[in-house]
């Protein structure tokens, strides 16, 4: 067989213009195919490192899906808040060792506010392990300081001293806004590829200021406590959101898990980011299958691609086929031929589509995480995208039997006779 591979590359080099577009669609297939398994990977990847080293997100009883979007993802909205009395005592347990309250509710131009304390820059981690870094300014110190994550400050062009106003609600437009309590810019995160970029974090007192003179979600009419005021009443949170907990040994988070669920004043619920964060990605789980089953069907199409330019291309090459076989090819030599030059040029385009993922990750991966805060990794293929390229490849190589059985059964005399 191994005098065919230079027969084979001869005559793929004199068709090589046809043959080259036939490769470059099946590339482009392939890195699609590729593309969308490592965009599926990294998403998932940067999904699950939304928040690490947090043991138990605590929250008032609902679904775990549900604390987990609206505490970690900022999406939705409570059905019912944690007493503020609650959060102090799990915040003063035995086992644990740092807590950071989170409070929800209001937005600024569309990005979710977020209320918290000194401890969220200090005990937030994302990543693998990644604490929250400044790229500018500081952590707020004052009632009306301001923190924005890295998109909020450049969707918006914000910078350090710009001030801001909040709204009442998470809705976009048409919002009642908190005009005459601005709040100043004093730092912005450097980006993190989670939802800490879409976020604007205040002090949780800073929240129960603005709604002062604020009932049943509408300001109150002929009362405005001014911003200087404000310091005079008592500004101690009524309720959280959630409560992201921090254990000394992780050994105890079953333990405190339950204790929560049996806890007396309330009915509160404990839930392990992992485990919650591995159920929600299953709920959103369908479209990444349909996206991969697209680009099957993408590199299905390329392959047929390939069957149907080797097959017309028969007719041209039956002289060709019968003058090897006058001068001693066996009919099986000449179906070897045609599969061996099917596989190849289906190699040659999971090597060149390879190359191109691979370059376009190069290029485009800044720009990626910057808009969309997604990481690519610049990583060689992993075991399921080799499994998915030799499943590519082995579908070409059968596919591309058809066209060596067609030639199988091209006869010598049709071969050396003329067509009239």
């Amino acid at each position: 067989m191994g005098h065919l591979f230079p027969l084979a590359w001869k005559s793929a080099w004199n068709r090589r213009y046809s043959l080259g577009l036939t490769v470059l669609a099946i590339a482009l297939s392939v890195t699609l195919l590729l593309g969308i398994e490592r965009l599926r990977q990294d998403a998932r990847a940067g999904f699950e490192q939304s928040i690490s080293g947090t043991d138990l997100v605590v929250g008032a009883r609902s679904s775990p899906v549900q604390l987990m979007l609206y505490s970690v993802f900022r999406m939705g909205e409570a059905t019912q808040n944690m007493g503020w009395q609650s959060a102090r005592e799990l915040a003063a347990h035995p086992a644990v060792a740092w807590s950071i309250p989170l409070s929800l509710g209001d937005s600024h131009q569309g990005y979710p506010v977020v209320g918290t304390s000194q401890d969220y820059f200090r005990h937030f981690h994302y990543g693998e392990g990644l604490a929250l870094a400044f790229a500018q300014g500081q952590p707020f110190a004052g009632l009306w300081d301001a923190v924005l994550g890295a998109e909020v400050a450049r969707g918006l062009g914000y910078k350090l001293g710009d001030p801001i106003t909040l709204s009442h609600g998470l809705g976009g437009e048409g919002m009642a806004e908190h005009g005459d309590k601005p709040f100043r810019v004093v730092g912005i995160l450097a980006p993190t590829g989670t939802p800490v970029d879409r976020s604007v974090h205040i002090q949780l007192e800073s929240l129960e200021a603005i709604h002062l003179d604020w009932q049943g979600g509408a300001p109150l009419p002929g009362l405005n406590i001014p911003p200087d005021l404000v310091k005079k009443f008592d500004l101690t949170p009524k309720s959280i959101t959630a409560l992201l907990v921090g254990l000394h040994s992780r050994a105890r988070v079953f333990a405190m898990q339950r204790q929560i669920a049996a806890y007396p004043d309330e009915a509160l619920m404990a839930v392990l980011p992992g485990v919650a964060l591995s159920q929600l990605w299953d709920v959103v789980g369908v479209v990444e299958k349909a996206l991969l089953a697209i680009s099957a069907l993408v590199v299905a199409v390329g392959l047929a691609g390939l069957v149907a330019v080797v097959l017309s291309g028969l007719d041209q090459r039956r002289r060709e086929l019968a003058i090897l076989r006058a001068n001693g090819a066996r009919p099986r030599d000449i179906f070897l031929l045609l599969a061996l030059e099917g596989g190849l040029l289906t190699l040659a385009g999971l090597v060149l589509g390879i190359s191109l993922l691979a370059g376009l990750v190069f290029f485009l991966a800044p720009w990626v995480q910057a808009h969309y805060g997604l990481v690519l990794g610049h990583t060689p293929p992993g075991l399921a995208e080799l499994r998915l390229l030799g499943w590519v490849l082995g579908v070409g190589l059968a596919a591309s039997l058809f066209p060596g059985w067609r030639a199988y059964r091209l006869s010598l005399a049709d071969g050396l006779t003329p067509r009239t």
